[in-house]
């Protein structure tokens, strides 16, 4: 297994790994397969060519099963903070650490940027191993927005987390 930065040239695979977690799990995320299997090539790469984001992999024997992404803020008043997203691991992979490792991926970055000094979430509160997973990487619920999503009739809460960017040289993590 290794944890890898995503780049255009794994658009395919990020692609039908996106469709099947939109597929799978539409509770869990904002898009919306039947929006996002229309789009070309074209648009997946540009997420993967992105100046306010970056996106790791999951790679097993060559093939990427899952997949998180940290999006930063472009507004000087909020660069301070950026935003954990899209974490997904395939069905077959789950309950091997992966997901953990992505995120402490995430994590590692952030203590890289200077100026960041939070990272937010928000996660489908019926989704209990997300929000485990999440608790034991230090994330804090910070708040609760009751239907925040819709599938077809059925409402799903998200859960609003955040934790401090810790720093090598200072153990006790950042301000907010």
């Amino acid at each position: 297994m290794a944890i890898e930065l995503l780049n255009p040239s794994h658009a395919r695979a990020y692609r039908q790994l996106m469709l099947a977690a939109y597929a799978h799990h539409p509770e869990a995320f904002v898009s919306r397969i039947t929006r996002r299997e229309t789009m070309p090539l074209s648009w997946w790469e540009s997420q993967l060519d992105d100046d306010l984001s970056t996106l790791y992999g999951a790679f097993v024997e060559g093939q990427l099963v899952g997949v998180v992404g940290l999006a930063f803020e472009p507004w000087e008043d909020m660069q301070h903070k950026a935003t954990l997203f899209g974490l997904y691991v395939g069905e077959h992979c789950r309950g091997q650490g992966l997901g953990e490792q992505l995120v402490q991926a995430v994590l590692s970055l952030a203590e890289e940027e200077p100026d960041l000094n939070v990272i937010e979430l928000t996660v489908s509160a019926n989704s209990l191993p997300a929000l485990a997973l999440y608790t034991r990487c230090g994330f804090q619920q910070s708040g609760l927005e009751d239907c925040a999503i819709r599938v077809g009739e059925d409402y799903y809460d998200r859960v609003h987390m955040r934790r401090k960017v810790n720093r090598p040289d200072d153990p006790a993590g950042a301000a907010a």
